[in-house]
């Protein structure tokens, strides 16, 4: 089985939501992708992937190096929004790991910008990846991190002081599933055949606008979303008040968030020989 019943939810949970996306939660996904394009080798005329799009913004960037962008989503809005941000691709369309529809060896490189942490088998993910890029070829991905960094765990502390529960959301079998930290990622890539894996952690401040980053819960973005969607309006007035409290110490002169956060990114490379 390729599909597991985490797919089947991660792929509900983000149905027609890439505006919402695009509007909040996109900046922060972006930050690490000119260091993940750098891990894969991409540059002009390289023939990449790039597995789990999203709002595009990875492909855009390889695109402007000069790159043959193949883009895929398992989101329909994704793939459209995408379509229209980068026309230059020579293809997006819908597709998701761990089944691609490209014969083996395709590409010279494939990225995965925060997509391995969305999957229900992130071991055939990263096979699937391999099996895509051709010997020598490179591979990188970036995930978050666990424990989750402050970023993301301020909305605990939002929840906690609004005296609200939050519901248990499905997740990634156990026996699929891998440590969200460098050496549990690097160990994926190497367990998948991969040579020269690397793992590094990125860290830096997030600045956006806090209107910015509650809209993306509130339209259901998340985890966070799931929570603040369930929400009487008189509820979520009480969370978003006690918001505004726990963000206060984040705000700049200027208004905006500088919010910690992290990110793990790991690559390597396609071995010349197969697997032992």
């Amino acid at each position: 089985m390729t599909t597991t019943a985490y797919d089947a939810y991660v792929r509900s949970h983000w149905s027609g939501r890439a505006a919402a996306y695009d509007r909040s939660l996109a900046a922060l996904c972006a930050h690490p992708a000119p260091s993940l394009l750098d891990a894969a080798d991409v540059g002009a005329g390289t023939r990449v992937l790039d597995a789990g799009t999203g709002s595009g913004t990875v492909a855009g960037l390889a695109s402007a190096r000069g790159a043959v962008v193949v883009a895929v989503d398992a989101e329909p809005s994704m793939v459209e929004l995408t379509r229209r941000r980068v026309p230059s691709a020579e293809e997006v369309r819908l597709a998701a790991l761990p089944r691609l529809p490209f014969t083996s060896g395709s590409f010279d490189a494939a990225v995965a910008n925060f997509v391995i942490n969305h999957v229900g088998d992130p071991r055939l993910a990263v096979d699937e990846l391999r099996r895509v890029v051709r010997p020598s070829g490179r591979i990188a991905v970036t995930i978050w991190p666990d424990p989750p960094p402050e970023a993301q765990s301020l909305w605990g502390r939002v929840f906690d002081a609004a005296g609200v529960d939050r519901p248990t959301a499905p997740t990634v079998d156990a026996d699929r599933d891998f440590r969200r930290t460098p050496d549990g990622l690097g160990g994926l890539l190497d367990a998948a055949g991969l040579a020269d894996v690397r793992c590094e952690t990125i860290t830096w401040a997030h600045r956006t606008d806090p209107e910015a980053w509650w809209s993306g819960p509130a339209n259901g973005i998340s985890k966070p979303g799931l929570v603040l969607v369930a929400q009487p309006p008189d509820v979520l007035a009480r969370i978003r008040a006690v918001y505004d409290e726990v963000t206060a110490p984040y705000r700049d002169a200027d208004g905006l968030l500088a919010l910690p956060t992290v990110a793990l990114l790991a690559s390597a490379t396609v071995p010349l020989a197969p697997p032992g």
